[in-house]
């Protein structure tokens, strides 16, 4: 169901408001780069940070935007089951092909909690489902053998974005889930090395800038074009990992604003880039330029 390259979408702010055009041409350049699917109201795109008329605003829109060229999931998750279930109930009635949803954060359920959360989240809709493991963020990890029970248990239940770090993790998932079940990367840094034990994709953040490019790596390996893959990952590595010297989504909302795409601005507790960083991210754009 969910394989290819997917655009975890920024939000766009100006002066404190959703910018929704620059939202619309930002999904535009997606689509027409050739990006496999888009996810409206992720954790780049601050969601916890928006209100429920500013998510309903931005789902719609990107639902209207890609006119089934391509797929929409909507980040619908949350710490709170009950508030996960409906957000989820209401994406699904605005059209979306998918939701992602992100581990309780700050609770830190057990393994059976998680297990509970998602398949009441499961069960409460008939959209696929993708997980998202995210520890780092979360404080929690969905363990190898809870993802199993979801994926037996559970038939929307049907990809898993894996943000855990671990090449060894997706392994271990691989060797347990059924061939249907799809892994993708979280992390631009190892999509590679994680389609190489069997992810099938990424949620990029890279992409809001560099669709075509992100898109190019994913379908170079996909093909057996491992050489392509390789070389497009070593040059991107530079700009995978200075998207990440500060909070996501601040460095990717920057370089957008460098291109005229939008406002740098971000919603508190995010702030703007320190300069030494800004000017380390501009010269490995420039150098990622020159290299063109």
């Amino acid at each position: 169901m969910f394989r290819g390259t997917y655009t975890a979408l920024v939000t766009p702010f100006q002066d404190g408001e959703v910018d929704l055009p620059a939202l619309a041409k930002l999904i535009e350049g997606q689509i027409t780069d050739g990006i496999t699917g888009l996810v409206a109201v992720g954790t780049t795109g601050e969601s916890p940070t928006l209100s429920h008329d500013e998510r309903e605003q931005i789902i719609r829109l990107t639902v209207e935007m890609a006119k089934g060229r391509c797929q929409v999931l909507a980040g619908t998750g949350s710490n709170s089951t009950s508030a996960a279930v409906a957000a989820t109930r209401a994406a699904e009635k605005m059209g979306v092909d998918g939701m992602l949803i992100v581990a309780p954060y700050y609770n830190k359920p057990s393994q059976e909690g998680l297990f509970r959360h998602f398949q009441a989240i499961a069960q409460s809709t008939k959209s696929p489902l993708m997980l998202y493991n995210i520890p780092g963020r979360c404080a929690v990890d969905i363990g190898p053998e809870t993802v199993e029970r979801l994926a037996v248990g559970c038939r929307n239940i049907v990809s898993i974005k894996e943000a855990s770090g671990s090449v060894d993790r997706v392994s271990d998932l691989r060797a347990r889930l059924p061939e249907a079940f799809t892994i993708l990367s979280g992390d631009d840094s190892l999509t590679l090395p994680f389609m190489s034990v069997g992810a099938v994709g990424v949620v990029s953040v890279a992409s809001n800038l560099f669709p075509a490019e992100v898109c190019a790596l994913v379908q170079a390996f996909r093909a057996g074009d491992v050489k392509s893959a390789r070389d497009l990952h070593s040059r991107m590595l530079p700009i995978f990992k200075d998207l990440f010297i500060e909070p996501n989504p601040v460095p990717v909302k920057t370089a957008l604003s460098w291109r005229g795409a939008m406002s740098a601005e971000c919603r508190l507790p995010l702030c703007e880039m320190t300069e030494a960083n800004a000017v380390r991210l501009r010269t490995t754009l420039d150098a990622f330029d020159a290299t063109g």
